[in-house]
C-alpha cells in the first residue's frame, strides 16, 4: 500500500479509494484485550452485510492518526438501494411539478434583506413523488442511478439494514445476537455514523461533491446570520425531516415571540410613564403619610416596629409591573398562545405537503422493536382481561415515581422554610433603624431580600435536582422497557416534563398563590409546622407580592437561559477549540473524511428531546407566569435568537452527522404545549385576582374612595391592632425602639379587618368580602372571555390551508393520472411484443417475482 503522506492530499473524500463509489456510512472499532471474541462478531457480522449487497472497504489502523482505530466504509450499490427504497415506501421524484408556488410577498423589498439565495432555499426542484417500485424504475426520474438517492436517503437505508443485520453463526437463530446498537453497547464497534460531505469552512475539493455542509455552515450557522430566514429546505436535505421539523418550529415560534416581546414592552412602557401618576406610592413615600404609620412587627421577639416609607422604593418597583396595562397584557397573552399554536399547525401542514409527509406513517425503523425490550422481557404474564403482555418493570413504575415526587416536595419545603427563617433575620436587621446598614435598608425590603437570595438558591438546587431527574426519567423509563423507539422517547418526554415542570415552576407556585395568604394577624398569626418553630407564614410587601413573583420569574428563567447557552456554546467550543484549530489553521495535518468526523461528538437518538424540553419550560414561564413579567417574551426573544444560531453550530460544526429520519409533527410536545396554554390561561387569572393589588385598588376606586379618587387607598388597606395587646414575648421591642413616639398605641397591619373595641373585633370586614367576590368575579369573567376567544380563534382558523388541501387533492389526481397512463403504455407494449416474440413462459414470469421478493426479503 501507499505511504500515509502520499494518501493524505485525497483523503479528505467522500468515496472509496477508487473515486467512484460513495462512502455511505462509517464504522469504527479498535483492538483490545477482549479481541478474539469481538473479531469473530466483526467477521460474522461483515459477511452477513457482504451477503445482502453492501460493499465493504477498510482502512487499517496504520493509515489512521491514533495509529489504533479501523474503519470500515460501507457503500450501498444501486441494487440495494433500489430493494430497501421499495421495503421502505421511500418517495422518489417521477415528474416535475407543474403546480405554481405563488410566493408572492406584498412589499417584497423589505424582506430582501433577510432573504438567503434561491439556490440555498431550494436546493432541488419541485416533483411529484410516489412510493419507488423497483419493478417500474422506468417510471421513475432515474438520469443518474449513482445520484438518484441523495446522501441522506442512502444513510438511512444502510442504517436499516445495520440495525437489522444479524451476527450469529450460520445455522444459529440467537435473536439477541442482531444490529449494529448491539455491537456499539458491547464495545465490538466503537462508532457507527454517516460522513459529512465536507468541512464545514471549506468547500469539497470533489467537485462531484455537495458541500451542503458548507453552505449551512456559512448562510445558517454564523451568528451574524441571525437576522436572515432559515434554510430549510437545506437543513431537510442534509439532516432530514425530523431536525427540519425541529427547527422550522423553533423558527416560528421565535418570530411570533416577536409579536409578544412588542406588547410586552409595550405595557412596561406604559407602567414606566404612569409612574407619577401613582398616588398610592406617593402616600407611601410621604413623610406626612407612609412616615407617621407605625407597622406591626415582621417576625415574632427579634423584629421591631417600622414605618411604612421604607418601602417606598418596593411601591414603586410594583407599579412598573401591577399597573392597568397588566390585565389587557394577560389576555392578549392568552389569545396569543392560541394563535401560535393555530397558526404552527398551518405552518406544519404546509410542511408536511411540501416535504411530502401527507401520507407518512411511522417508519419500521421508529416502530421496531427494541433490542432492550427482546433481551430484558424474558419474564412476562398475560394480562386476562387486556391479553396483553404484562412487564415487571411496568408495575413497579409508580413505586420509584413515588420517591422522587417525594424529593422535589421535601425540597420545595426546604426553600419555604429557609424563606421564613431568612425572612425574619432580615426583618430585624433592615427595618433596625439603630443599624449601620440603614442606608441600604431604605433601598431593601426584608421581603425583596428574602425573595433574591431564596431565588439564587433555588436555582442552583433545581440545577442539581435536574441533573439527578434526568437519570431517575431514563432510569424509569429502561425499567418500564417500552416496546418499541417512539413508545420509549414519548414516555421519556412525558416523565421528564412533569419533573422539569415541578421542578422549575414550583417556587413561582408558591410565590404566586401561597405566599402572604395564610398570615393571620396580630396576635393570632399563622405558623409552618407548628407555633413552636416561631417560622412565622410570610407577609407580602404593602404594595403586593407581584414584585416578588417578577423577582423568582426573572432569576429563574434568566439563570436557566445563560447556564443552558454556556452548556451548549462555551463548553463545546473550548471541548473542541485545540482539534478544530489544528485542523483549520494547519491545512497540512489535515487528515480523511471519516476521521474528522470520528472525533466529533454523537448526536444520540434523544439529542432532539433535550431541545424541545428545553423550549417548552421556556415556553412555560413566559405563558403560566407573563402577567407578573411583561418583558418576559423579550428575553425569550433575545435567547431564541441566541438559541437557532447555536444549535445550528452544533449540528453543522459539533456533532457528526445524525442518521436521517422522518417526522411528520413534533409528536408528544404538541400535546404538552396545549395542556400549558390552557393552564396558563387558569394561572394568570390568579395571579391578577390574588397576587395583584388590581382588583382591591379597583373595588376602593370605585365602591368605597370619595370622589373616585384613589386617595387614601393606603391607610384603607391596612388594619389597626392595638400594641398592648400583643403577646409578652414581643413587649421587648418597645424597649429598643427609641423613635417610637410614647403617643402610639396602635399599630397597622395588611388586612381588612376591624380594631379593637369593635363589637367584632378582628374579625373581617365587609370590604374583605366584596373584594373577594370581586376576585372570583375576575377569574370567571376573564377566564370565559379567553377561552371563548381562543375558540372561537380555533375554529376561525383551519388547521390545514385551503391552498394546501387544494394542492394535495391536485397531486393526488395528477399522481393517479400518470400512474393510468404509464400503465396502459406498459401493458400496450407488453401486447404489441406478445405477438412480435413468443410469450414468455409461465415459470419464467413467476421465477422473476421470486426472485425479487427473495431479495426484499
Amino acid at each position: 500500500e501507499r505511504p500515509f503522506f502520499s494518501l493524505q492530499p485525497n483523503k479528505d473524500t467522500v468515496f472509496f479509494r477508487d473515486g467512484v463509489r460513495r462512502i455511505d456510512f462509517v464504522l469504527s472499532y479498535v483492538d483490545d484485550k477482549d479481541g478474539e471474541k469481538k473479531q469473530e462478531r466483526r467477521r460474522e457480522f461483515e459477511a452477513n452485510l457482504e451477503k445482502v449487497g453492501l460493499e465493504l472497504e477498510t482502512e487499517d489502523k496504520s493509515d489512521s492518526k491514533d495509529q489504533k482505530t479501523y474503519f470500515l466504509k460501507i457503500h450501498a450499490p444501486w441494487d440495494v438501494l433500489a430493494t430497501y427504497a421499495d421495503v421502505l415506501k421511500i418517495k422518489v421524484p417521477f415528474k416535475e411539478s407543474d403546480i405554481p408556488h405563488s410566493h408572492d410577498v406584498p412589499l417584497e423589498w423589505l424582506s430582501q434583506p433577510f432573504r438567503l439565495p434561491e439556490h440555498i432555499m431550494r436546493p432541488q426542484s419541485d416533483y411529484f413523488t410516489y412510493h419507488f417500485d423497483k419493478t417500474k424504475t422506468d417510471f421513475f426520474l432515474i438520469n443518474d442511478k449513482d445520484t438518484f438517492f441523495p446522501p441522506s436517503t442512502r444513510n438511512r437505508i444502510v442504517f436499516y439494514i445495520l440495525a437489522r443485520c444479524p451476527y450469529y453463526k450460520e445455522g444459529r437463530r440467537d435473536k439477541d445476537k442482531t444490529g449494529i446498537k448491539r455491537l456499539l453497547s458491547n464495545g465490538t464497534y466503537t462508532a457507527a455514523f454517516p460522513v459529512h460531505d465536507c468541512r464545514y469552512w471549506k468547500r469539497a475539493r470533489d467537485a462531484e461533491c455537495e458541500s451542503e455542509r458548507y453552505n449551512l455552515y456559512k448562510h445558517w450557522a454564523k451568528f451574524l446570520c441571525f437576522y436572515k430566514e432559515q434554510p430549510l429546505n437545506l437543513i431537510r436535505k442534509y439532516y432530514g425531516e425530523k431536525i427540519g421539523i425541529y427547527f422550522a418550529w423553533l423558527g416560528f415560534y421565535t418570530e411570533m415571540l416577536f409579536f409578544a416581546a412588542v406588547m410586552g414592552l409595550i405595557c412596561f412602557t406604559y407602567g414606566v410613564l404612569s409612574y407619577d401618576d401613582n398616588i398610592s406610592s406617593k402616600e407611601i413615600c410621604d413623610a406626612n403619610i407612609g412616615g407617621n404609620i407605625v407597622m406591626c412587627p415582621l417576625c415574632d421577639e427579634k423584629c421591631p416596629f417600622w414605618r411604612l416609607n421604607t418601602t417606598c422604593l418596593s411601591s414603586w418597583q410594583s407599579h412598573l409591573f401591577d399597573n392597568e396595562g397588566t390585565v389587557f397584557f394577560a389576555i392578549f397573552m392568552g389569545i396569543w398562545v392560541t394563535l401560535f399554536l393555530e397558526f404552527w399547525k398551518r405552518r406544519q401542514a404546509r410542511l408536511e405537503y411540501e416535504w411530502d409527509l401527507v401520507d407518512f406513517e411511522e417508519e419500521q425503523q421508529q416502530l421496531q422493536i427494541r433490542p432492550e425490550f427482546e433481551i430484558r422481557c424474558t419474564n412476562r404474564r398475560l394480562n386476562k382481561i387486556t391479553q396483553v403482555d404484562i412487564i415487571p418493570g411496568q408495575q413497579l413504575c409508580m413505586c420509584v415515581c413515588s420517591p422522587q415526587i417525594s424529593l422535589i416536595v421535601a425540597c420545595i419545603i426546604g426553600v419555604i422554610a429557609y424563606r421564613l427563617a431568612v425572612y425574619a433575620a432580615f426583618a430585624s436587621i433592615i427595618k433596625d433603624p439603630m443599624r449601620k446598614i440603614q442606608l441600604v435598608g431604605r433601598f431593601i425590603t426584608p421581603q425583596l431580600a428574602t425573595s433574591v437570595t431564596a431565588s439564587c438558591i433555588n436555582f442552583v438546587i433545581i440545577m442539581i435536582l435536574n441533573f439527578f431527574y434526568e437519570r431517575v426519567a431514563i432510569w424509569i423509563t429502561d425499567l418500564e422497557i417500552p416496546k418499541t423507539h417512539l413508545e420509549y422517547e414519548n414516555r421519556l418526554t412525558m416523565k421528564m416534563f412533569l419533573f422539569q415542570f415541578v421542578n422549575y415552576y414550583s417556587s413561582c407556585f408558591y410565590v404566586a398563590f401561597f405566599k402572604g395568604k395564610f398570615v393571620g394577624y396580630p396576635g393570632n398569626y399563622s405558623y409552618m409546622f407548628g407555633s413552636s418553630t416561631r417560622l412565622r407564614n410570610e407577609e407580602c410587601d404593602p404594595g403586593g407580592c407581584l414584585i416578588e413573583l417578577t423577582t423568582q420569574l426573572v432569576i429563574v428563567m434568566a439563570g436557566k437561559q445563560l447556564w443552558g447557552n454556556i452548556q451548549e456554546a462555551l463548553l463545546p467550543l473550548m471541548r473542541n477549540w485545540w482539534s478544530s484549530r489544528k485542523g483549520r489553521h494547519h491545512p497540512e495535518n489535515h487528515y480523511s473524511r471519516w476521521e474528522q468526523d470520528h472525533v466529533l461528538q454523537n448526536f444520540s437518538q434523544l439529542g432532539l428531546f433535550y431541545e424541545y424540553l428545553e423550549m417548552v419550560i421556556q415556553f412555560g414561564f413566559i405563558t403560566l407566569f407573563v402577567a407578573s413579567f411583561p418583558l418576559a417574551p423579550l428575553l425569550a426573544l433575545f435567547n431564541n435568537i441566541l438559541e437557532i444560531r447555536v444549535d445550528a453550530w452544533k449540528f453543522t460544526t459539533q456533532f457528526r452527522r445524525p442518521v436521517a429520519s422522518k417526522a411528520r409533527n413534533i409528536g408528544a410536545w404538541q400535546e404538552i404545549l396545549n395542556a400549558v396554554a390552557i393552564l396558563s390561561v387558569v394561572t394568570n387569572a390568579f395571579i391578577m385576582a390574588f397576587t395583584s393589588d388590581m382588583i382591591p385598588r379597583m373595588v376602593y376606586l370605585y365602591a368605597y374612595s370619595e370622589k373616585a379618587s384613589m386617595k387614601d387607598y393606603v391607610n384603607n388597606s391596612l388594619s389597626i391592632y392595638t400594641i398592648s395587646h400583643i403577646t409578652s414575648h414581643n413587649m421587648l421591642n418597645l424597649t429598643t425602639d427609641n423613635w417610637l413616639d410614647n403617643s402610639t398605641t396602635t399599630c397597622r397591619y395588611r388586612d381588612y379587618r376591624y380594631p379593637s373595641g369593635h363589637q367584632n373585633a378582628y374579625a373581617r370586614t365587609m370590604q374583605f368580602w366584596h373584594i373577594l367576590a370581586a376576585k372570583m368575579a375576575f377569574i370567571i369573567i376573564m377566564e370565559h372571555v379567553v377561552f371563548v376567544v381562543k375558540f372561537f380563534v380555533a375554529w376561525m382558523i383551519p388547521d390545514i390551508p385551503s391552498d394546501v388541501k387544494a394542492r394535495i387533492k391536485r397531486e393526488r389526481y395528477l399522481i393517479q393520472e400518470y400512474l393510468h397512463n404509464y400503465e396502459v403504455e406498459r401493458l400496450k407494449l407488453q401486447l404489441s411484443a406478445s405477438f412480435i416474440t413468443e410469450p414468455q413462459s409461465e415459470m419464467s414470469l413467476t421465477s422473476d417475482k421470486h426472485e425479487v421478493l427473495s431479495e426484499c426479503l
